[in-house]
């Protein structure tokens, strides 16, 4: 595996895994049946937390997020088969993770959960919050889904250069032995010229 392609790796199993810890809210809202009112609070009161968090955990995740965008584009920039296709489907699986980030998931967080009114677990969930809830926990499964296929795809990407690393060395030493085997006489040859000057 090449450091790009590395780079890239390291940076969506760090992403997948900041996902990963929003297990803690998204298991009650999607694999719990039934959804209680003290799941959605619950789910709620994280998503709170972390739209009040330090703008600087934002800050560094905009960077990790710029370096994985940038390096997948660099490798695509090669112009080989294998590069445009892996890191072309590499790229629409990440900027589709970015798209929705940006777009459904973040202003969803600042917006609905950046104040929650004073509740106890066991009071009533608000209408309103249930489906910004339930929303954010299937768009957080969705990125995840979508970072797991470009591991995927990077991984696909390495195994094709392996092989085509692989068949070129083959290539390469039979070509090899087929020289050395033309630069090799051949006895019988030899003899034959042999009785050919002697009957001269």
């Amino acid at each position: 595996m090449g450091v790009r392609a590395g780079i890239v790796v390291c940076i969506t199993s760090f992403l997948l895994g900041s996902l990963f810890t929003h297990w803690i809210a998204d298991s009650l809202t999607l694999w719990k049946s039934p959804v209680t009112d003290e799941h959605l609070w619950t789910a709620a009161t994280y998503y709170s937390i972390l739209a009040k968090g330090p703008p600087a955990a934002l800050y560094f995740l905009a960077a990790v997020v710029a370096t994985g965008g940038i390096t997948i584009l660099w490798s695509l920039r090669d112009g080989e088969a294998g590069n445009i296709m892996f890191d072309g489907g590499s790229i629409f699986l990440f900027g589709t993770t970015i798209a929705m980030y940006l777009y459904s998931v973040l202003p969803s967080v600042f917006a609905t959960f950046n104040s929650l009114p004073a509740h106890q677990l066991k009071d009533p969930f608000p209408r309103s919050l249930r489906f910004a809830t339930l929303e954010l926990a299937s768009n957080n499964l969705i990125c995840s889904v979508a970072l797991t296929g470009v591991l995927a795809l990077q991984a696909g990407r390495s195994w094709a250069e392996r092989s085509d690393a692989d068949d070129e060395e083959f290539e390469e030493s039979e070509a090899e032995g087929t020289r050395s085997r033309a630069k090799t006489p051949d006895p019988r040859t030899e003899k034959l010229h042999q009785r050919i000057e002697s009957t001269d």
